[in-house]
Order: structure tokens, then C-alpha cells, then sequence
């Protein structure tokens, strides 16, 4: 994808994406421009030539900061090109935080089928569901409202993986006395909404009885520390010392959350994070998921 300082896009792309690109995006035809697959041709040096046939001329950045460009191809473009390529990792990065309206109504959507998700797993946890079933029925609340697949497998996790917090594959029926951890997210139109939850068969036990209330007094400072202009760091420093405070510092993790946005595979994590020292500001119209 071509962006121009004149605000115009141009995708250059392979033949099967055509199709995609007319029906799903706004570009029109002239600004859909087709690399033909022949055997020694890079699809770097077709780049660069129509970067030049454009007239783009003078300053071009390039942007590496994304899961979709590997290392070979990205070294392919820095060599099609007869210039020094600048560094332009943060301006689609900037660009993607501030959220329009209707992108804000997108994450709301997102966020109710995320809801929805939930009510269906709520409804088929019980001793001895299947692990298959409960996401069936979570990725078909989804579905049914709409919504699209998420950028990564819902993650399901029970019994001695209990804690895993990625997706690993295996089903098993839950026991009597288990422990559920879900990490699933709508999405509708790719904007997504993650949420969290553990959920305990039986009896919770004492530690659970203890962990919970904490962890909620430090989900809603995290809320509360969530502010237009100041930093990101503030966030987890607010979550850090809730846990530390109860003596559970050693239980909780290095980050405490992200932005959230329009994602594709393979992440839904849409950069930057609340980590310690951020010293990124926040702002108006951002999205983001607390943990």
C-alpha cells in the first residue's frame, strides 16, 4: 500500500485480490495496480516502479513495524529502491490511535458480540461440557450478531493449563472442580473488543476468594488512571500497586493491557501497551482492553 503525502492510496497486489480489494475497499480501480507472478520478478522492483510512476519524488519512508512484512521481502524493497528508504514505523501507528466515530461505533458493536460470547459460555460451562462446544457456541454468538472471526483463536484454557494465557490446541471435558480461563474477542468490520474471565466449577477456593476482589480493585484503577494526556506507564502503575499492596506482586504480569483497533492476524494487540515507564500519552477516541 502507497500512502502519499497528498493523502492518495494506490495498492499494488496479486491478481486473486482484485476482486477483494474492489468490493472491500475504497479504492477505486485506478488505484488497484496488479503484479503479474512470473519466475524471477520481484514484487519489490514492481513497487518501486510504480512509486515512480506515481511521481512520487524526494523523501519516502517506509514502514516496517508490522507483522505482514518479513524480513527478506523488507530487504527486497530497501534494494528495488535507487534511495535511501526513512524510518516510517510510527505513522500508521499514529494514525490508527486516534479513532473516528464511526470507528468508535464499530468497537461497541465488537464489545456487545463480545458480551454475547460470554453469556453463551456462561450458559454451557458446567462439570463434564466439552471445551469444543463452549467455542462453538461463543464463535456462533459472534457470528450470529454479525461479527467476523477474531485476528486469533479464542483461548480456552482448564484444569493444569489453566493459567495459559495463548491459544494451545486439545479439547478436554471439564471436571467436577475445574478452573475455565477465557480470552476471546468480538470483532465486526475487523475492530475488535477483548475481554477476560476465569470462571471456577464447584467451589472457589481460598485463594480465589482472596485474588478476585483484588483483582477487581485493580482493574477499576487501571480504568480510573486511564486519562487523555498522561502516560501510558500511569496505567500500570496503578494495577502494580494494587497487587503489590495485597502481597500478590509475584502473581501478576509485566503488562496490564493495549490499545485495540482494526487487527489482523496474527495478533489482536494493536500497539502500544501498558507496560512500566510508558511514557506514551494517551488521548482522546483510543481504545483499549485492561486486564
Amino acid at each position: 500500500m502507497i500512502l502519499g503525502a497528498d493523502a492518495l492510496l494506490n495498492l499494488l497486489t496479486r491478481a486473486p485480490d482484485l476482486r477483494q480489494a474492489q468490493q472491500t475497499s475504497t479504492l477505486s480501480d485506478a488505484q488497484i495496480h496488479i503484479w503479474r507472478d512470473i519466475e524471477g520478478v520481484a514484487p519489490a522492483a514492481n513497487l518501486a516502479a510504480l512509486v515512480t510512476k506515481l511521481g512520487y519524488r524526494g523523501k519516502i519512508a517506509m514502514e516496517t513495524q508490522t507483522v505482514g512484512l518479513t524480513f527478506a521481502n523488507g530487504q527486497s524493497v530497501v534494494s528495488a529502491f535507487d534511495q535511501p528508504l526513512h524510518n516510517g514505523d510510527e505513522i500508521i501507528t499514529e494514525l490508527r490511535q486516534d479513532k473516528s466515530l464511526a470507528e468508535l461505533d464499530m468497537h461497541h458493536r465488537a464489545a456487545a458480540l463480545s458480551d454475547d460470547a460470554l453469556d453463551a459460555a456462561l450458559q454451557g460451562t458446567r462439570a463434564g461440557a466439552f471445551k469444543g462446544d463452549i467455542l462453538t457456541d461463543m464463535q456462533g454468538a459472534v457470528f450470529r450478531g454479525g461479527g467476523d472471526y477474531a485476528s486469533i483463536e479464542f483461548i480456552i484454557s482448564s484444569d493444569q493449563r489453566a493459567l495459559l494465557c495463548r491459544y494451545a490446541s486439545g479439547r478436554r471435558h471439564l471436571d467436577p472442580q475445574d478452573q475455565l480461563t477465557l480470552e476471546w474477542s468480538g470483532a465486526y468490520a475487523h475492530n475488535h473488543a477483548a475481554m477476560m474471565q476465569t470462571l471456577i466449577l464447584s467451589k472457589a477456593c481460598k485463594k480465589h476468594l482472596y485474588m478476585h476482589p483484588v483483582a477487581r480493585e485493580a482493574l477499576e484503577a487501571c480504568e480510573a488512571a486511564i486519562m487523555p494526556g498522561q502516560p501510558m506507564g500511569d496505567v500500570f502503575a496503578a494495577h502494580a500497586q494494587i497487587f503489590e499492596k495485597a502481597g500478590l506482586g509475584h502473581a501478576r504480569l509485566n503488562a496490564c493491557g493495549y490499545a485495540m483497533g482494526a487487527i489482523y492476524n496474527p495478533i489482536w494487540v494493536d500497539f502500544p501497551m501498558f507496560y512500566e515507564n510508558n511514557p506514551r500519552l494517551m488521548r482522546e477516541r483510543q481504545v483499549f482492553f485492561c486486564i
